[in-house]
């Protein structure tokens, strides 16, 4: 049984319980074989106990600060752009029960707290895009990645914005009862793709938002089918336009061409196979429809300014120093 205390705090952002959601779904036992201990034990807790209110109105009842000694230990986020100082209570909590408990996490901006309480102190840690740069401003011993969907650094994980909460919760439950069970709890939920810590938080399909049904099944197909060659005579004939007339909409209804969008895709696509390091550069060339290295380190160093061999180096030296 793996006990979980979710902090929430008030003014809480009502995503920051979304992820319980993910413990929740090990327990149906769908996954073959099932885990021996499937079971997440859930807690909602805050400094006085009683009724919590969130940023929308909703309440939540919690159970005051008592024992620390949790399996793991989460700070919820607040909906708010400026983040005010924590209460010494709070501080003291979180501290006591990172010694007692196996990992402690942040969602969001709660990763303020963690800093409040020294937790962070030369380890990588990611938030919010939009609060990474007061974080970094408060908290300079801090290695903020706000690029970053959820980094785990020894005991301490954090995870950015919103909905991160629901990867980083996936990433746990794959580290605790195996990849079969996090991939059933993600089916449940019906989330289409899981999303790597290094993934990230701007994907390049958010840039792409086509206001017709037809654009929008182009851009679905770029994405299934990154192996392809994709000319604009393919994906105009998925959209039933003409090469020029397919050309003109696209750029008018996404703000670029279709030759850029499906570079952006592919090198979406490629830096996280890279970084996650399974597959071989020249594989990962293939996969993703760069056809070969040369091609796809140039589009690396246009983009990123780093070869593809350079993003893989930095993600391997990260994985080593929080061994």
């Amino acid at each position: 049984m793996h006990r979980v205390g979710l902090i929430v705090p008030r003014g809480f952002q009502l995503l920051s319980l979304a992820p319980l959601t993910a413990f929740e779904m090990t327990g149906f036992g769908l996954a073959k074989p099932p885990p021996a201990d499937s079971h997440y034990e859930l807690h909602l807790l805050s400094e006085h106990g009683g009724p919590i209110r969130s940023s929308c109105g909703l309440t939540v009842e919690t159970e005051a600060f008592d024992d620390p000694a949790f399996d793991t230990i989460i700070v919820g986020a607040v909906t708010a752009f400026e983040m005010a100082p924590s209460s010494a209570n709070l501080i003291a909590f979180v501290q006591e029960a990172a010694k007692v408990s196996r990992r402690t996490a942040s969602f969001c901006n709660g990763a303020f707290v963690l800093a409040e309480a020294g937790l962070l102190n030369g380890r990588r840690a990611t938030t919010h895009w939009i609060q990474a740069t007061s974080f970094r401003a408060r908290f300079p011993n801090v290695r903020m990645e706000e690029d970053r969907i959820y980094i785990n650094d020894g005991p301490i994980w954090t995870s950015a914005g919103m909905t991160a909460g629901i990867d980083l919760v996936l990433a746990m439950i794959d580290r605790d009862l195996g990849p079969e069970v996090a991939k059933v709890a993600a089916k449940l939920m019906v989330i289409n793709q899981r999303r790597m810590g290094g993934q990230t938080q701007h994907s390049a399909l958010l840039d792409l938002t086509p206001r017709s049904d037809r654009m929008e099944l182009v851009v679905a197909h770029i994405r299934q089918n990154l192996r392809s060659a994709l000319s604009v005579e393919e994906l105009a004939a998925i959209a039933n336009l003409s090469p020029r007339q397919f050309s003109r909409a696209f750029l008018a209804e996404t703000g670029q061409s279709p030759a850029r969008a499906v570079e952006r895709l592919r090198l979406e696509a490629a830096r996280f196979m890279i970084e996650e390091g399974r597959h071989s550069v020249k594989v990962v060339a293939q996969e993703t429809g760069f056809a070969d290295r040369e091609r796809m380190r140039r589009a690396f160093l246009r983009t990123f300014g780093l070869p593809a061999e350079a993003l893989r180096r930095n993600a391997r030296q990260a994985a080593v120093a929080t061994a």
